[in-house]
């Protein structure tokens, strides 16, 4: 059977044409999030996947599994409806990126699940569906782990000179954003979240510096204290997919460790996991 599978977020959306565990291609367009579009931006992203996907019997459609960024039972409806008409298919799944991180990572076993990107999320999945799941809250009242806090934690140590000066140096080099600045992308300017979490590649740069692992250390700490720990079920191991998971691995893992969790799998992206998912 082919399958078509999407990964949506809010900037990208993956789409990868499956056929029994194997990858026929693969097209990515703009990112789909009903929350946040209307019907009408939906339907003329998936026209535009339509225009560029494939003209080959590899990819034709017999079903569609479609996870994605604010895809709550309401909002997944709605998507559905979208994808039936116009990729003419009646098989169709669509389903919260959580859930998709959870049969990527766990496949069919029990196991707690973090996503760790821009944002975070956490669940524990029992091997089917999504048993817990405690809110993520966003970036300004949660989000622990994510990219977007990483990011405004360092900028909370580097401007309230909590950061060698060599740190400092280097951020004006390389972004030169002053206070006054960075103030204006945080609070005036649209999509403070992602300008946030921008900032990780930087931080990785220079993780041999005490101060700023540290920073990396507690994001992760927070995130366990406050997600993790919630769900009691220190017995099974813990699974996370995102940039943030994936750059960051070893301190996750240190980390995990000494929170007493024993860590399963940890992907960039959870394509793959998914393509494996569905070809059973």
């Amino acid at each position: 059977m082919h399958i078509l599978i999407a990964d949506a977020g809010s900037t990208k959306t993956d789409w990868c044409w499956a056929n029994e565990g194997s990858i026929s291609h693969r097209v990515s367009t703009a990112g789909i999030n009903p929350y946040h579009q209307t019907d009408s931006d939906i339907e003329a992203i998936v026209k535009g996947l339509i225009d560029v996907a494939p003209r080959s019997s590899d990819c034709s459609i017999d079903a569609i599994r479609f996870y994605g960024s604010g895809c709550d039972m309401r909002m997944s409806l709605k998507v559905k409806t979208i994808l039936t008409r116009l990729l003419l298919c009646e098989d169709v799944e669509v389903g919260s990126d959580l859930l998709g991180a959870a049969r990527a990572l766990c496949q069919a076993d029990e196991g707690l699940v973090a996503i760790l990107g821009t944002g975070s999320n956490s669940c524990y999945y029992d091997g089917n569906t999504i048993v817990d799941n405690v809110s993520p809250l966003g970036y300004i009242l949660g989000d622990e782990g994510s990219g977007a806090v990483l990011g405004k934690l360092f900028l909370n140590a580097l401007f309230k000179r909590r950061l060698p000066e060599k740190v400092h140096h280097d951020f004006m080099l390389t972004y030169g954003c002053d206070n006054a600045e960075v103030l204006n992308k945080v609070y005036k300017e649209p999509l403070a979240n992602r300008f946030l979490a921008s900032l990780s590649p930087f931080i990785k740069d220079h993780i041999d510096i005490e101060e700023v692992k540290n920073i990396v250390k507690y994001n992760f700490r927070n995130f366990f204290a406050n997600n993790i720990n919630v769900y009691g079920k220190k017995s099974f191991s813990i699974n996370a997919v995102g940039s943030i998971a994936w750059n960051y691995e070893n301190i996750f893992r240190e980390v995990a460790c000494e929170e007493g969790y024993v860590v399963g799998k940890i992907m960039a992206s959870p394509m793959e996991g998914l393509v494996d998912f569905h070809k059973k």
